[in-house]
């Protein structure tokens, strides 16, 4: 089973994120379960969400998790704790400006981690016009997980997005294909 932790601060698209992973998996046939937890339920409140993906159905439904990737989309909150329950391999994908020297010696906890870097809130900002770093996010997943071929998780993502205006689709498109082709 595929498990993933997204630490984000409420408001910044985390739970449309789950969401939308969870549509794009299930049309493939996976078996998905999407859900969050709010602490304040205020809007730049630290909150989670959480992602399971298997060819079997999913028969646990509780938030307990040992997360193949944790997902930061919020750059503040790499100064939290959030490596609580991972597995010795869990990937960390994380939004940030900083180098990985830089964030290594900002936050030393990730010292041994495998970690990935991508400006998502530079890039939703410059592609979709304002910070909704979630789609972004996606496409960096798409990259480092390999679950799927970017324009296939595109295209799947464009499907998902018709109720939208079409300059918000091509915006979100291109912040997903420009965060597969930066994060590093």
């Amino acid at each position: 089973m595929l498990e993933l932790r997204w630490h984000s601060r409420a408001g910044q698209g985390a739970v449309t994120g789950v969401k939308a992973l969870c549509d794009v998996m299930a049309h493939e046939g996976k078996h998905v379960q999407g859900f969050s937890v709010y602490g304040a339920e205020k809007r730049g409140a630290p909150m989670n969400a959480f992602n399971r993906v298997d060819e079997n159905p999913i028969i646990d439904h509780s938030k307990a998790m040992k997360p193949d990737y944790v997902l930061v989309i919020d750059p503040s909150l790499v100064y939290t704790d959030i490596h609580y329950d991972i597995k010795e391999t869990t990937k960390y994908i994380i939004t940030t400006h900083l180098s990985k020297e830089e964030l290594l010696e900002a936050v030393p906890a990730f010292a041994g981690k495998e970690i990935y870097l991508v400006d998502c809130i530079k890039i939703s900002q410059e592609e979709i016009g304002r910070a909704m770093p979630n789609t972004p996010m996606l496409g960096a997943l798409m990259k480092v997980s390999g679950l799927f071929e970017i324009d296939d998780f595109a295209g799947s993502m464009e499907k998902l997005l018709y109720k939208f205006p079409q300059k918000i689709i091509d915006g979100n498109v291109k912040a997903i294909k420009r965060a597969y082709a930066e994060v590093k």
